[in-house]
């Protein structure tokens, strides 16, 4: 959502910041300096949009608790970041973090959010896609722009893989695991994907710009699944018994919190990954490069201070991972 803020964004924003309450068609002409005619072509149109407004005589306008369009406007009224973020929404999009990356280029601040609905060209890690469909997930992507070297960027995705599962916990009141490096699981299924793709300048040993791109499945997809991920594919239980635009912000809020933390050298959200993950102790199968190579069997011993896998293979080495691919060997 870019250009001119309408009259509807601006009825938007106002029916979010007071959801479940009425407001008199009188009382938002007055707010936003504009004629009761033109809050009731705002309305419509919000209407033929899918938000639920109800409409009564005398009473005037009410966005139903239950309306849940993912909406700039709706992001941005939970969201406690400050300053407050600019927030990028759409309907459809390719790749949230391919317009991330290219808005980062442009010279986007720190803190600018894309979300959007559906993502047809969906990235996934190691060049894999990510499977997007519309009305039941969240793709959002954040440019960060951390004052940190590059040995401390696993950090950033060990900070929003924290970030996103804690927000989870207490926006939708379920406990997620973490499958380092960035796959968040429920009841052994994966719930979420994290990819960050950063842009580093060699010269002063610093990070230009991450881009954080995140993937929430929150309700069952009204499509089949990929074959690829049947077995694997999860969601949060509760069927939207919570607002997709609370849970967005508050996974925007917590990650410009942590990113900040990390700037100032505190890592404690260290303890809260190690708490909730779900390898440490099992034996592993590692994919140095990619899941088309060979795996190698070793045991996932600790996480380190950087957010860096410890394993200890067969052969007694040990050694600290910051990237690849690991799965759960199967228990005999």
């Amino acid at each position: 959502m870019r250009g001119k803020i309408t009259v509807k964004d601006r009825v938007l924003l106002i029916l979010e910041e007071n959801k479940g309450s009425t407001i008199s068609g009188e009382a938002l002409a007055k707010a936003l300096n504009v004629s009761r005619a033109a809050v009731w072509k705002a309305m419509k149109q919000l209407q033929e949009e899918g938000y639920e407004i109800s409409a009564s005589t005398n009473r005037g306008y009410c966005l139903d608790l239950n309306s849940d369009v993912l909406s700039m406007q709706g992001i941005a009224s939970y969201v406690r970041a400050t300053p407050q973020p600019r927030i990028i929404v759409y309907e459809t999009i390719d790749s949230t973090n391919k317009l991330a990356k290219s808005l980062a280029v442009e010279g986007a601040l720190h803190g600018t959010c894309v979300a959007a609905n559906m993502q047809t060209e969906g990235r996934g890690r190691l060049g894999r896609s990510f499977f997007s469909p519309p009305q039941s997930g969240i793709y959002l992507s954040i440019i960060l722009r951390p004052e940190i070297d590059i040995s401390k960027a696993t950090l950033i995705t060990t900070m929003a893989s924290v970030a996103t599962s804690t927000a989870i916990s207490d926006v939708c009141g379920i406990e997620t695991d973490i499958k380092w490096v960035n796959d968040l699981y429920f009841r052994d299924k994966k719930v979420c994907g994290i990819l960050t793709e950063a842009v580093t300048n060699f010269e002063t040993g610093k990070i230009d710009s991450i881009v954080v791109g995140i993937g929430i499945n929150c309700a069952p997809p009204n499509c089949d699944l990929p074959d690829e991920i049947k077995d694997i594919y999860g969601f949060i239980p509760g069927g939207f018994s919570y607002s997709r635009n609370q849970l967005t912000a508050e996974v925007i809020s917590r990650v410009m919190e942590f990113c900040s933390s990390i700037e100032d050298g505190d890592y404690s959200f260290i303890e809260e990954y190690h708490r909730r993950s779900m390898i440490i102790g099992n034996k592993i199968n590692i994919f140095k490069g990619g899941l088309n190579h060979d795996p190698i069997k070793a045991t996932a011993i600790d996480i380190d201070k950087f957010g860096g896998l410890i394993v200890k293979y067969e052969n007694g080495k040990t050694e600290t991972l910051t990237s690849g691919e690991v799965s759960i060997r199967p228990v005999p």
